[in-house]
């Protein structure tokens, strides 16, 4: 390998990529690029090959993702080509070149099913397209590269990009009331956090392939969520609780989907902090922003 070791990105101005930017001066060791939409497309192999042959890097972080998950039931080819086959190709790329590879997917493989948290040896069956496209990515990953690290996460929000909370801190300023759905269980996943525990795998000189759960402790429901939201912000809008058959979507919803963390906790000694404690510190952040 070369010297400083060298990280590329792929899905670099979504949440995660943009929190992992936030990461660069804290290590030094590694040079870092890149990757937004228009830098990189997900479409031409040409263009994902070009990654490796420009910049050879040792590691790649693959953040990019059709994430839209109701108009992936329409944008059915799409979906398929962000979320499964350009991950197979970046997979393959990343054996041929002797990069380690890491992809970030969702707890949306899961059918909702389940009454405790999921490990990663529990049985995937997703309930909607934008499910099987990433569960498809998933193995394609592992078939094609079998030193790949596989991250599912669930709930993902930040300062950064479209999420719940911005959603919930716009709607609160512009209604006197909103519905939030109180049966469909998870744990929200704070970026920042997931951008730390990844730089904590590869800082760590040890590499150990396979799927992992990361999200932030904790199990709750996004109406949940929604009240946290608004004590912090001591907003006067009502957060009433309702059922997902009031609040109907063109994808089904898992509705448990609360992932065991041990497994990586454990593997690489890291420390999952609590959904209140990141919850709080990503509030002060869009305060100041």
């Amino acid at each position: 390998m070369n010297f400083p070791l060298k990280i590329a990105v792929t899905g670099g101005s979504g949440q995660l990529g943009s929190e992992l930017k936030l990461l660069v001066s804290r290590f030094p060791q590694f040079e870092f690029v890149f990757f937004a939409r228009p830098d990189v497309s997900l479409h031409d192999t040409a263009s994902l090959q070009n990654i490796f042959e420009q910049h050879k890097p040792d590691f790649l972080i693959n953040c990019a993702a059709y994430t839209a998950v109701d108009k992936a039931e329409t944008e059915k080819d799409e979906a398929y080509q962000c979320n499964a086959t350009a991950v197979g190709v970046l997979a393959e790329l990343c054996r041929e070149n002797n990069c380690r590879f890491i992809h970030i997917s969702t707890d949306y493989v899961f059918d909702g099913q389940a009454k405790n948290p999921l490990t990663e040896d529990d049985e995937v069956d997703p309930v909607n397209y934008y499910g099987d496209t990433k569960l498809a990515g998933e193995e394609l990953a592992l078939k094609t590269n079998s030193e790949a690290i596989i991250i599912r996460t669930s709930w993902v929000y930040s300062q950064y990009g479209n999420n719940f909370v911005k959603t919930m801190l716009r709607l609160m300023t512009e209604r006197d009331s909103i519905g939030v759905v109180n049966d469909q269980i998870g744990s929200p996943t704070y970026a920042a956090d997931l951008a730390e525990a990844i730089m904590e795998i590869i800082a760590s000189g040890k590499w150990l392939p396979g799927i992992y759960h990361y999200t932030n402790e904790g199990i709750i429901s996004w109406f949940d969520f929604a009240v946290e939201i608004k004590r912090y912000v001591s907003s006067d809008c009502q957060v009433n609780a309702i059922a997902t058959h009031q609040f109907p979507t063109p994808a089904k919803r898992p509705k448990y989907s609360v992932l065991d963390k041990s497994k990586m906790a454990k593997a690489y000694s890291i420390e999952i902090k609590d959904w209140k404690e990141s919850l709080r510190i990503c509030m002060d952040k869009l305060k100041t922003a």
